[in-house]
């Protein structure tokens, strides 16, 4: 008994850092969307090939605009690393979160400093071809191409430091430096040597990850499913970001070179593409880890959707309609799909385990007809209309998104609505009339005030001396507290959100998109 609790705690001491370690992610993905809109839009209408195929966009004014927001859009995506850098350090710190920011970006500078001068010494200073030979130019640095590992590393490398040395009390005649102002000190010396140890490792590791890459590769259409699927179950525990990333950002999702210049990963691929005039179809890469995402956040779950209404009890359809059309809305338009999968996921999960099946089969579909539509950070209409349609049916086979779509709703909704009749799964509008929570429960708290709202949160999160660390991501509050017994789901749930999962003093609260909303609410009554 005593060896499972331990087990037990173990588990959930895992899943606390690795939710935590998840969500810093969530940061420096946070500012994606808005540069790949910038880019999305101004490296198509500015190409030289559209401007010849749309003679009206020929104008000078509006040209050096779409110029201007290509060039504003790609230095977002040509710095990932010291996004990561600052992202990862700020997510994981605890307090003092500026402090951990800014020696992560100091960090960076002087381990890419460091990588240079070795590479000097050692007399391996690329003078053309950089990226025949794996170097890069970063913040101005001539460097090795570590790209968003290199980010990485610096980032949670400045939160062991920051965790260790933020509160060091230093002797009185060096007191001014101690505290907050010694995490940059101590970080920018750590970070030689993290320059010196990367010039060494690096370049073996990378040639790891192309061979990884390669066998990814060897894999097919039959790896693209499996990717598919894993990424869909990593969902629901809000952990997809860390299985997606090293193949959108790293050379495990494919290596080329584009204007010169050496590009690792699939979305960096794609949005380097996107301004080069002499891209005529879009990197095969992107068919199998994004495009996908598509097919199945358009058109399969609103499938799902109105498979769920339909078998709802008749007196609950209006509401239900209600709540499921506004969930789909969501997915269709932002490829934002929790709101719709965790109205299932507790009360159905062979329906879950379907879905995330189906969603592997899409990725699979799109890798055979070789759909290249890519994406800042999910699948849905904003998405295709700037990184697919905006871009042309020749680069991308966008056109067969809605031919394989149409079909993939009905696949969802006959199997869906089979499977909810023929078990009886208590979906949305199918509650037995004693269940705890009622639909209009969802409903109900609509009308509640910002405050009653932030009130029933900290006390079904356990009251206010209970929750230790508070943040969010796209659509759920991720919090740590003391102790999980005291979290009341049911209290959760009268707040309006849409599901609870919980492992140990880790807790993820569902709530769509308006989560960051209710977090900064609840920072300002917690004063966090």
């Amino acid at each position: 008994m005593d060896l499972f609790a331990q087990n037990q705690g173990s588990n959930s001491s895992l899943f606390a850092k690795a939710q935590r370690f998840g969500k810093s992610f969530m940061l420096p993905i946070a500012v994606l969307p808005a540069a790949g809109i910038l880019l999305g839009i101004g490296g198509a209408l500015s190409n030289p090939n559209s401007v010849k195929a749309y003679p009206f966009l020929d104008i000078g004014w509006l040209q050096n605009v779409f110029t201007i927001m290509a060039a504003a859009g790609n230095v977002v995506f040509a710095n990932l690393a010291i996004l990561f850098a600052i992202g990862i350090a700020v997510g994981l710190a605890r307090s003092d979160k500026g402090t951990a920011g800014l020696s992560a970006a100091l960090a960076l500078l002087v381990m890419n400093s460091t990588i240079n001068a070795m590479l000097k010494i050692t007399g391996t200073l690329a003078k053309d071809n950089l990226a025949g030979v794996g170097q890069g130019m970063a913040l101005g640095i001539q460097t090795l191409e570590t790209g968003v590992f290199g980010g990485v590393a610096v980032g949670i490398m400045t939160y062991l430091l920051h965790t260790r040395f933020n509160k060091i009390e230093l002797p009185q005649f060096l007191g001014f430096f101690g505290g907050s102002r010694f995490v940059p000190i101590v970080t920018s010396f750590s970070a030689i040597f993290l320059g010196v140890a990367m010039f060494v490792i690096w370049p073996h590791f990378q040639q790891l990850i192309f061979g990884m890459g390669g066998l990814v590769e060897s894999t097919g259409y039959i790896g693209t499913l499996i990717y598919g699927f894993v990424l869909r179950m990593l969902g629901p525990f809000g952990l997809h970001h860390i299985f997606y990333l090293p193949f959108w950002t790293t050379a495990l999702g494919g290596a080329e070179v584009i204007q010169g210049q050496l590009v690792e990963g699939t979305q960096r691929i794609f949005f380097a593409q996107l301004g080069d005039p002499n891209t005529t179809q879009y990197y095969i890469g992107i068919s199998r880890f994004m495009s996908g995402r598509f097919i199945t956040m358009m058109f399969g779950l609103l499938g799902a959707c109105l498979a769920m209404y339909h078998t709802a009890k008749p007196e609950k359809k209006k509401l239900v309609g209600g709540l499921l059309l506004s969930a789909g809305l969501t997915s269709f338009l932002t490829g934002i799909t929790e709101p719709i999968e965790f109205s299932f996921l507790f009360v159905a999960p062979m329906l879950y385990v379907l879905h995330a099946f189906f969603d592997g089969c899409a990725f699979m579909l799109a890798h055979i007809l070789q759909i290249t539509v890519g994406q800042t950070f999910s699948g849905g209409c904003i998405d295709l209309i700037l990184f697919g349609i905006l871009q042309g049916a020749d680069k991308t086979n966008w056109i067969y998104i809605p031919m394989v779509g149409i079909p993939w709703f009905f696949l969802y909704y006959f199997s869906f609505k089979y499977l909810i009749l023929k078990f009886d799964f208590k979906t949305l509008g199918r509650e037995d009339e004693d269940e705890v929570l009622e639909a209009a429960d969802i409903q109900k708290v609509a009308g509640h005030k910002d405050a009653e709202r932030t009130e029933l949160i900290i006390n079904g999160l356990g009251g206010r001396a209970n929750i230790v660390e508070l943040d969010c991501c796209a659509t759920r509050l991720r919090v740590t507290v003391k102790d999980g017994s005291k979290v009341s789901e049911r209290m959760l749930k009268e707040s309006g959100c849409r599901g609870v999962l919980q492992s140990g003093t880790g807790v993820q609260v569902i709530y769509g998109p308006q989560v960051t909303v209710i977090k900064n609410e609840l920072e300002e009554v917690l004063s966090f």
